[in-house]
């Protein structure tokens, strides 16, 4: 399944909220330095649906707000 993101960076709360089946927005505390956000982001979609970290990958946006993960 494929689950577009928009990142809230430096977050003080984290959260996950779901806009519709495909879109989310995540707020993650680590900022967007050396991909730490992007490995907080991954951790909070697996947490989130409940599968374990290696099958969350980055599809393309890594440097970008709007980010696509693969979720097998």
């Amino acid at each position: 399944m494929r689950v577009f993101v928009r990142v809230k960076a430096k977050s003080k709360r984290e959260s996950v909220t779901k806009l519709d089946d495909a879109h989310f927005v995540i707020a993650v505390a680590e900022p967007p330095i050396e991909g730490r956000a992007n490995a907080a982001v991954a951790k909070a979609l697996a947490e989130y649906f409940g599968v374990s970290l290696s099958r969350v990958m980055l599809v393309s946006g890594g440097t970008s707000r709007e980010k696509v993960f693969q979720i097998d």
